[in-house]
């Protein structure tokens, strides 16, 4: 179910913000957010609204809360312009990814973690080269040189051993899968999305990896990064299924590879 202003009609309003160019949809995955959501979007809008040099749309993607989240995205998208909320009955941060982004009007789309753990100033280093055409995809890592990271040592143990099994395993050649902060050229994101078939945390993982092994330019930037500790991600749980899906990765069938063809992938490039 989606409610409230379509992006299509949020492109179409507003006329004298279509001089800034470009739109970017930033869209927050949610799941029982009820206690940090109202703060989170008031604050990433007005960073975009004060600092953010391109249209913008904000999409609040609830996907299967069980208490008034979608309620309250409801109520500050009728209070903040070019804020929409969206509902999903089914939960998974991929699957609702996979449908804001797949619908998209855009020209960049974006998420990021609803508690805003990464610090909005990388937003623009995060979506700039893709608005100018210089990269397909973007993430942010908190696994790079000049990235400021607090979080506890169970979590920093674990992200560094999946990142290290990803290089091992399947030759990734980024530093930082899972970080909640990540951007792409609508285009290519929706040539991509109908070989991804992960709905839940190894989404981002698979998404990576299939840009990787077609060629695509994917940009990484240091980010500050504070660890919240009232999250609710299943740490154990999701290393898990992590690896369950690297193994699915590793030994895909040839003609799930052929699902996202080279022709589908190979996109204009942008003007400067």
């Amino acid at each position: 179910m989606v409610t409230d202003m379509t992006v299509a009609a949020l492109r179409a309003a507003n006329p004298h913000r279509r001089a800034r160019g470009s739109l970017v949809e930033v869209t927050l995955p949610v799941y029982n957010e009820e206690k940090v959501l109202a703060e989170s979007v008031r604050r990433l809008h007005s960073y975009l609204t004060a600092q953010f040099p391109f249209r913008f749309v904000i999409t609040i993607a609830d996907n299967g809360s069980t208490d008034s989240t979608f309620m309250l995205a409801r109520k500050i998208s009728a209070e903040l312009s070019w804020v929409r909320a969206v509902h999903f009955d089914r939960k998974g941060r991929g699957f609702a990814l996979r449908h804001v982004w797949g619908g998209s009007d855009a020209d960049v789309v974006a998420y990021m973690d609803a508690d805003l753990s990464t610090g909005l100033d990388a937003f623009l280093p995060l979506v700039t080269p893709l608005v100018s055409g210089h990269s397909d995809l973007s993430t942010g890592s908190r696994l790079m040189r000049g990235s400021d990271v607090v979080r506890g040592a169970k979590r920093e143990i674990i992200s560094r051993g999946y990142n290290m099994l990803l290089h091992a395993f399947l030759s990734a050649r980024f530093s930082d899968a899972q970080c909640g902060f990540k951007a792409g050229r609508t285009e290519v994101i929706t040539a991509l999305l109908p070989a991804v078939e992960d709905d839940g945390w190894f989404f981002d993982t698979e998404l990576l990896m299939l840009a990787q092994r077609r060629g695509l330019r994917i940009a990484e930037i240091p980010i500050v990064w504070v660890e919240d500790p009232d999250s609710k991600v299943d740490i154990v749980r999701t290393a898990l299924d992590d690896l369950r899906g690297m193994v699915r990765l590793r030994f895909r069938a040839a003609d799930g590879e052929r699902r996202c063809t080279h022709s589908e992938l190979t996109v204009p490039e942008q003007q400067p």
